[in-house]
């Protein structure tokens, strides 16, 4: 899941595990930056600010390291074990948050994704999309009295210009990028998901998860 703040990802990405579930499937639900140990601790560094100052580039190595411990320690072996696998944000969020705002070189980006990922990337990416003032309102509301993150502390113009990016990803990659209007009530986003994910996988026919069994 993919998007900018206050755009439902860890909502929509948690009612999505949860429909699996019940169809008996093994759902891994994890999240970036974080997912392991490791990259909890960068996760911390990131959001609080303090990478910042160090400049876009050093801020996506950041980022990489972070994701090469989730991807080896969280989502290789959950997918060895045949689990299906959700994130809360993944690789696309270093290609719009530092390539594209950023203006980290694209050459570095695919370096460090080829690096972290090799081949362990998404079958399909929801993007969810909002006008940036109703994000911004929604993560302010979700926030109540606790600080603004790194990136929820940006100006306006950031986030306006962060919601374009991805729009941009969306019609670079049409077939894995699924642009999903999240302006809409929380139910009707996450039917429209659902439908995308009966399409594409049909989880009704998926092997069913048996507590204790081998994959």
């Amino acid at each position: 899941f993919e998007g900018g703040e206050g755009s439902g990802k860890s909502t929509q990405a948690a009612m999505l595990a949860d429909r699996l579930k019940s169809f008996g499937i093994d759902v891994l639900l994890t999240r970036e930056p974080g997912g392991s140990p490791a990259a909890e601790v960068i996760r911390h560094v990131l959001l609080s600010g303090v990478a910042k100052t160090l400049g876009a580039e050093a801020e996506a190595m950041l980022f990489a390291a972070a994701r090469e411990d989730h991807v080896f320690n969280t989502i290789e072996p959950a997918l060895a074990r045949g689990q299906w696998v959700i994130s809360d944000r993944f690789a696309d969020s270093t290609r719009v948050y530092q390539g594209s705002l950023g203006q980290v070189d694209a050459r570095m980006i695919r370096r460090l994704e080829k690096l972290t990922i090799g081949e362990t990337r998404p079958e399909v990416t929801f993007i969810l999309d909002l006008p940036a003032e109703q994000g911004l309102a929604r993560a302010n509301a979700r926030r109540g009295n606790d600080k603004a993150d790194r990136f929820e502390s940006e100006a306006l113009e950031f986030h306006q210009k962060l919601r374009d990016a991805y729009r941009q990803l969306a019609a670079d990659e049409p077939f894995r990028c699924v642009l999903i209007d999240a302006s809409a009530p929380r139910v009707s986003v996450g039917m429209a998901i659902w439908d995308v994910i009966n399409r594409r996988f049909d989880p009704a026919t998926a092997p069913l998860f048996v507590e204790g069994a081998s994959p």
